[in-house]
């Protein structure tokens, strides 16, 4: 499913820290499977401060921190079960390890669904210490710069630092590694935007680390709407007046 020759260490950026842009990550028929089939179902609403960035999305788990098998399997698409074992397969593992030069071996890996509606954004942040590097998969099949909802690299906490901006077209992806200069944004999504932003956040987290995105009672609890209802103001935005 994921093209692992793409993971190459001569990809990585070392200014303004250790990062990198890969593309062409699927064949074009995984490509068109995985943007028509991107899951709409269990999503919560995650907004709020946390002292350093304001935020505004929704998230679906697709692998719990440290599970050996996919979140709600019997809920995804083909493409998508296969994209999530993908994602938990010691090849990819080792192949992302190898890129950025550190044994992941026993970090925990994270994998949360998100949506970006219209409005939604991320501020400017370097990821938590126990975060030791981030995947970020993108799977929208379009997607125009001014309708906001890109990735930016950062040179410093200001959003208008901009290094690099990444589109979230599917194949599209990024890895961060976690530093204390590692700083990026999702910039915010159009209000009138008729799309809703679509990425997937793989992360290896340090041994003994938690989950901050979920916890056992919340995720039993997860339920349908919150997603239903971004995708009907983004239905309501596409009918003619």
């Amino acid at each position: 499913m994921i093209d692992l020759t793409r993971f190459q260490p001569a990809q990585l950026h070392s200014e303004p820290y250790t990062w990198a842009a890969i593309d062409g990550l699927y064949s074009p028929q995984d490509a068109q499977a995985l943007a028509a089939g991107y899951p709409e179902d269990h999503f919560k609403p995650v907004n709020g401060y946390d002292g350093e960035k304001g935020y505004q999305y929704q998230a679906r788990s697709l692998v719990h921190m440290g599970a050996a098998v996919p979140t709600r399997a019997s809920h995804l698409s083909p493409a998508w079960r296969k994209l999530a074992n993908a994602l938990l397969s010691p090849q990819y593992r080792a192949a992302l390890g190898a890129m950025i030069g550190r044994d992941l071996g026993d970090a925990l890996l994270e994998a949360n669904v998100t949506v970006y509606g219209p409005g939604a954004w991320q501020g400017p942040h370097l990821d938590l210490r126990e975060k030791i590097v981030t995947h970020v998969l993108y799977f929208n099949p379009h997607w125009r710069i001014e309708d906001g909802g890109c990735l930016r690299i950062l040179n410093a906490q200001d959003v208008g630092a901009c290094a690099h901006e990444i589109l979230p077209v599917v194949g599209n992806s990024a890895v961060l590694v976690r530093s204390q200069r590692s700083w990026h944004t999702v910039t915010p999504v159009r209000d009138d935007c008729e799309e809703t932003r679509r990425s997937l956040n793989v992360i290896f987290h340090q041994p003994g680390s938690r989950s901050t995105m979920w916890s056992a009672e919340e995720e039993r609890a997860a339920a349908a709407g919150p997603l239903h209802r971004v995708l009907e103001r983004v239905r309501r935005l596409r009918r003619p007046a």
